[in-house]
């Protein structure tokens, strides 16, 4: 049963998993809550009752006022209104006499309930025949019933203050004990609060650690992968949640670098021997030259776009995933294809499309990127993996401050006998020195960062000045600090090839 139940914790999805923690926490607080809420109710009810003999008995005793005053108002005035007072309040006096004992019992709060209510159904008895002899103007007859019917109520009233007086001793002893309850009860639900919150840190604590600890794993894997261990040992697959689908995508995709870089290495030493052979000395080395500058593309970049990959696993659904991992997977498949050789444009500009939008997904959506490419132009060919590292290095350095208004514009336009492209931000600016700097390669030296851009600056313009064995291919301008900066490539066409302006 508890293997069974493991197994569906395992293919639960992570939302699924918050979900029904969250339902049980809610569910005991919600418990916890009716049962403070009615053990409290339950103790206001017995304390009301307490008292409520009081209230009857003070009842009892201004109903009886009532009623004697409205018969000495009658014989006064012989007034009809005072008359139908008295027999109202009568009535009301006999329906409070209901509720007193009427029985022998061992109490002397019951033995006083009982003689109150008998007195009284004298005393009754005595103010209705004082009411008939006035109304039959038999004043010897009503001055007799008055003075009978008077005395009773005055013991009466000193029976119902001695009734009161125990009533209200014994209800202060219970309501002492009530409220001895009522502090043991405030203690008992303190403690049961206390627990319910323990309970509630105990499971949030386990659910995350079910979450948390797997990611871990995958980003301590994906962390040597990013320093050149490709040898490292992906974690085993524990779950069938987002977490589990990225660490197993990982893992067929560092299979894949594997077998693509030993088909490299086999390639690369085929062909080195091969160019042994049929190159010269001058030739080999403007190779070897490219084949180095085309192999410091940092590996950073692709494996902290696998985190953040994971961390959108964590938020969304596997489908966003899949966008996420098929617009990486594009992007390392075009880095990788292009390493021997050149591209066209338009595969250059779908790489810097790849490239912002797995950006936007690390960052939320804020880098705005525009482009105004020329029409028929887009099979020119250029050097792979130019234009890519030129916007990696204005957002890195130019926006990265200021993502949520930070732009990129990308512009391609044909001018005489040259392809103009221009990729401009509106970030940090650069100064006149740190431009000749990078111009000069020296903005990467001793950089520490693994995706720093000083060296893929130096890259770009290297290869740029083999492929077309020509100088000043590229130009960077900027006025100043804060005020953007524009990086300009002029690559030489072939004659015939045409173009007309089409923005978009």
């Amino acid at each position: 049963m508890k293997k069974k139940k493991r197994v569906l914790i395992r293919e639960n999805s992570i939302q699924t998993k918050l979900a029904v923690t969250m339902g049980m926490l809610l569910l005991v607080a919600l418990c916890v809550n009716l049962f403070v809420f009615a053990q409290i109710n339950s103790m206001v009810r017995r304390i009301d009752s307490v008292f409520s003999s009081n209230v009857t008995i003070g009842e009892l005793s201004d109903t009886l006022d009532l009623v004697e005053d409205r018969v000495y108002e009658y014989l006064s005035t012989k007034s009809s209104a005072a008359l139908e007072d008295y027999y109202r309040y009568e009535q009301d006096y006999r329906e409070l006499l209901q509720e007193l004992n009427n029985e022998n019992v061992d109490s002397e709060i019951k033995m006083l309930e009982k003689n109150i209510r008998n007195m009284s159904e004298t005393y009754l008895e005595k103010t209705g025949q004082t009411v008939q002899a006035k109304r039959g103007r038999n004043v010897e007859r009503y001055k007799s019933y008055f003075e009978e019917e008077t005395q009773l109520y005055a013991y009466i009233n000193s029976y119902i203050y001695d009734l009161n007086n125990l009533q209200f001793r014994q209800n202060s002893a219970s309501y002492q004990t009530l409220l001895a309850s009522m502090g043991m009860l405030e203690t008992f639900s303190v403690l049961v609060i206390v627990a319910v919150f323990a309970l509630s840190l105990f499971l949030a604590m386990m659910t995350t650690r079910t979450m948390i600890r797997p990611l871990r794993l995958l980003s301590g894997a994906a962390r040597r992968v990013a320093e050149g261990d490709f040898d490292v040992e992906m974690p085993e697959r524990t779950t069938r949640d987002e977490i589990g689908i990225v660490t197993e995508t990982f893992g067929q995709m560092l299979g894949s670098i594997r077998a693509y870089i030993q088909q490299v290495r086999e390639s690369m030493e085929k062909e080195a021997q091969m160019k042994e052979r049929e190159l010269s000395m001058e030739a080999h080395l403007k190779e070897a030259q490219l084949k180095y500058l085309q192999a410091q593309i940092n590996p950073h970049f692709l494996f902290n776009s696998l985190n953040a990959g994971a961390q959108l696993a964590m938020m969304e659904d596997a489908e966003q995933t899949g966008i996420f991992m098929e617009r990486m997977a594009d992007f390392f498949r075009y880095n990788v294809k292009k390493m021997d050789g050149d591209a066209t444009l338009q595969e250059e500009i779908q790489a810097v499309d790849n490239y912002i939008y797995i950006l936007n997904v690390r960052y939320a959506g804020d880098i705005t990127y525009e482009k105004k490419i020329e029409a028929d132009i887009e099979n020119v060919r250029v050097p792979s993996m130019v234009l890519q590292p030129i916007v990696e290095n204005a957002v890195q350095h130019g926006i990265h401050d200021m993502m949520e208004s930070g732009k990129i514009c990308l512009t391609v336009v044909r001018e005489e006998d040259h392809l103009r492209i221009s990729v401009e931000d509106n970030g940090a600016g650069m100064t006149k020195q740190e431009i000749a700097r990078v111009m000069r390669g020296e903005a990467g030296q001793g950089a520490e960062d693994g995706n720093s851009t000083g060296i893929a600056m130096d890259n770009v313009m290297s290869r740029l000045r083999l492929y077309y064995n020509r100088e000043n291919l590229l130009v960077i301008r900027s006025e100043g600090k804060g005020m953007g900066t524009e990086v300009t490539i002029l690559l030489p066409l072939e004659e015939g090839e045409e173009g007309t302006c089409t923005e978009y």
